[in-house]
């Protein structure tokens, strides 16, 4: 079983369909894995407590179709899209999870908002299912309906235009997952965690043919995985609350590259292990700001690592070296004074899309596929220049992060070598 649950466009409810399908046929005993397809670290870790089984990223900007290839979990597989199913990087949209299914020769289910459509729903379909033919929609999987009369206006419309229909989830509040400014809340920090995903399962057994989702497949050819370069032999890596947005592949490429990662809990006041690369990632570091700033015993033994190790913070991870945090309300904080930086959240400013970096100094030296996602305004920057940058479309961008001696960071998200 191979597919990707696409949609139109953002918010058709592609998350909640995903999980409650992962949910139950792992409840059927079935070894099936996630994907999500972008950059994106919220989502995977919902899919891995949805199944339990590991989730990883394919970029098909940031990767190339090798690295997709030789990534992409083999057996039972269900990919989740991003955003609408050909929406991708500008100017041509390449990076679109059309180009993953394509790719990796993965049939498309279609998730539609349809709660407030009834016949309209087949030219939308059917301008999906032709727009591009290299890329097979298999059929649709109807969200959000009303009733069962609602539904049957739906599925009369689709068979019309020969398009199958897999099933349909009924409109519920309780399937709605709560949000934040920078996406969804984290697996973690939902209490409700098991219930919600079994919610997400009963609505799917209710509503869609398993059966019939099961019978959907591809062979796919993989090919063997080619690990990134490994920064150092050993690195501690920030985990918790506050530094969770480090990629999975990134820690396996690490370890099969034969570092051993050791990893620690800045919010706890563990005290940084002993490393050649102290790795920062990024994550919600504003919400835990004083806590963070008053674990001496975690700022104490970073700034003495400095003095033997490398120190790299990736956006939280980039925020939490510099000298001042300002939170949403207006309080500063002050942080580990390693960069001289100052960042807040007092004036949200979007900063998004995917960046190529290369910088010649530090641990992460050369051209790097990247993205940035954050509403963090930079107050001051103040010292070296980490990278050069560059938008998806090639354009120079100001050059990004800091650099001061061993101590490293910016905003942007390594996602792979480029």
């Amino acid at each position: 079983m191979r597919f990707v649950i696409a949609a139109p466009a953002s918010g058709s409810g592609k998350t909640t369909v995903t999980l409650g399908l992962l949910r139950a046929f792992a409840q059927d005993g079935m070894a099936v894995s996630g994907a999500k397809s972008g950059p994106d670290y919220i989502d995977p870790r919902f899919h891995e407590a949805a199944c339990g089984r590991p989730c990883l990223n394919l970029d098909a900007w940031a990767m190339t179709p090798a690295r997709i290839r030789g990534l992409a979990p083999q057996g039972d597989l269900i990919i989740e899209g991003a955003m609408g199913l050909f929406d991708g990087a500008p100017p041509s949209g390449k990076g679109a999870c059309a180009d993953l299914a394509r790719l990796l020769s993965i049939p498309v289910v279609l998730v539609v908002d349809a709660g407030r459509m009834a016949q309209s729903v087949a030219p939308i379909v059917q301008g999906f299912a032709q727009f591009d033919p290299t890329v097979p929609i298999a059929g649709v999987i109807l969200n959000n309906v009303g009733s069962d009369r609602h539904e049957a206006m739906l599925r009369s419309a689709l068979t019309a235009i020969g398009m199958q229909v897999f099933g349909a989830v009924r409109r519920n509040a309780a399937l709605r997952i709560p949000s934040r400014h920078l996406g969804l809340v984290q697996a973690q920090e939902r209490t409700d965690l098991d219930e919600f995903l079994n919610l997400a399962s009963d609505a799917v057994r209710a509503g869609i043919d398993l059966d019939a989702l099961r019978a959907l497949g591809a062979q796919t050819s993989f090919s063997e995985n080619r690990p990134m370069r490994c920064p150092a032999n050993r690195i501690a890596v920030a985990q918790d609350a506050a530094f969770a947005f480090a990629y999975p592949h990134l820690l396996a490429d690490w370890h099969a590259a034969g570092a051993s990662i050791e990893t620690f809990s800045p919010l706890n006041n563990d005290p940084v292990p002993m490393a050649d690369l102290v790795y920062l990632p990024g994550g919600y570091p504003e919400l835990y700001a004083g806590q963070l700033a008053g674990n001496s015993n975690f700022i104490q033994s970073l700034t003495l690592a400095a003095q033997s190790a490398d120190i790299y913070g990736e956006c939280g991870g980039y925020m939490t070296l510099g000298n001042t945090l300002t939170d949403a309300e207006g309080i500063q904080h002050k942080m580990a004074g390693m960069l001289n930086l100052g960042t807040s959240f007092t004036q949200r400013k979007l900063h998004l899309g995917y960046r190529v970096i290369a910088a010649n100094a530090g641990p992460f030296q050369g051209t790097w596929n990247a993205h940035e996602f954050h509403y963090a305004t930079t107050t001051f920057a103040n010292g070296e220049p980490l990278f050069s940058a560059s938008d998806a479309k090639g354009t120079a961008l100001p050059d990004m992060g800091l650099r001061n001696g061993r101590v490293s960071g910016s905003f942007a998200h390594i996602i792979d070598s480029a």
